[in-house]
């Protein structure tokens, strides 16, 4: 019995059992990216490139147009320049044009301390007047768009001609007769009449010399001052809301809140304008300074003319260095 069951189990075991093929799953594959056109690079780099391949434009023009005659100024201010067939000739000689710009030309050293003397008293003047016309125009009333176009409009008729007709300078325009007439519109002896008027007389010739030159230029002061009442318009309009009310709320009179929210608030304008104005007064090519390094430059003697063009242009450097530490300790700006 014990057999016939072993020999049971073992012909059960030696038939086998039939294969069953089992359906193969097919894995799906990786979507491949979609192959981008163009340059394969970042979206953050390639941002970057665009930027400095805008920027090496005005890199390239500034080196060219800039920096490269600013060197060969520089150069010229140490020699004696002559103009040959195709090219400038030079013979170094150190800071000798330096030297003879202060020591021997009195005309250069008698304007540059006029001009500084002109700079001194200019500057506040229009950085004060330029305050009160913005603190005008930042108000409401009619015809505020008129009246900021019309001190603005300086600044875009500020050309040769017309300010040449307003001075009574044609010399060029083959005919200066109306020109001599129409710049006396703006010349105004208000000093006398107003002295006069008032009662006043037998004053110091200084201080009636002062006022005079203050009150003749006039119109040139409200001609300076139109990209500074710009630049304060701006600046007052930036005032926040909430300062006026917490003033308001305060019972604070427009006096103090004068002093003590707008100066405060458009302190760093301030010194913009205050930049501004300072270099602008020393860049006029109407002043002493500009009209001899110009005048050296036309009639072809470089080398003077770049030596007191950079000794001029050391001294606003000087000027700024000056000023702006101490202004930089009254500025406010806002954390």
């Amino acid at each position: 019995m014990a057999d016939t069951q072993n020999e049971t189990v073992k012909a059960v075991k030696e038939v086998k059992a039939p294969k069953v093929k089992e359906p193969k799953v097919k894995e799906p594959k990786p979507e491949k990216a979609p192959k981008v056109k163009g340059m394969r690079i970042a979206y953050e780099r390639r941002k970057a490139l665009y930027a400095y391949g805008f920027l090496a434009i005005w890199i390239i023009g500034s080196l060219y147009f800039f920096i490269r005659p600013l060197l060969v100024s520089f150069w010229y201010s140490l020699n004696t320049t002559k103009v040959e067939l195709g090219h400038m000739s030079t013979t170094f000689i150190g800071i000798q044009n330096y030297i003879d710009a202060f020591r021997k030309d009195t005309e250069y050293t008698e304007a540059l301390l006029v001009v500084l003397k002109d700079t001194l008293w200019q500057t506040p003047l229009i950085i004060i007047f330029s305050i009160f016309i913005a603190v005008i125009l930042n108000q409401k009333f009619r015809g505020r768009t008129f009246a900021r176009a019309v001190f603005f409009l300086p600044v875009i008729i500020a050309t040769g001609p017309v300010i040449s007709i307003i001075n009574g300078d044609m010399d060029t325009s083959g005919y200066s007769g109306g020109a001599e007439a129409f710049s006396t519109m703006f010349e105004t002896d208000m000093t006398g009449a107003l002295l006069n008027f008032l009662g006043v007389y037998n004053i110091s010739d200084k201080v009636t010399d002062l006022i005079s030159t203050v009150t003749s230029n006039v119109f040139n002061l409200v001609w300076d001052s139109g990209i500074q009442i710009i630049i304060f318009l701006s600046a007052l309009q930036n005032i926040p809301v909430s300062a006026r009310e917490a003033a308001s709320i305060e019972g604070a009179t427009a006096w103090e809140f004068f002093w003590k929210i707008t100066i405060p608030y458009i302190s760093p304008m301030i010194v913009t304008n205050l930049i501004y104005t300072i270099v602008d007064s020393f860049i006029d090519p109407a002043n002493g300074v500009m009209t001899i390094v110009l005048r050296e430059a036309s009639g072809w003697n470089h080398g003077y003319s770049a030596a007191m063009a950079w000794a001029y242009f050391a001294i606003v450097i000087a000027a700024l260095c000056i000023v702006l530490p101490i202004l930089n300790k009254f500025v406010y700006y806002e954390v």
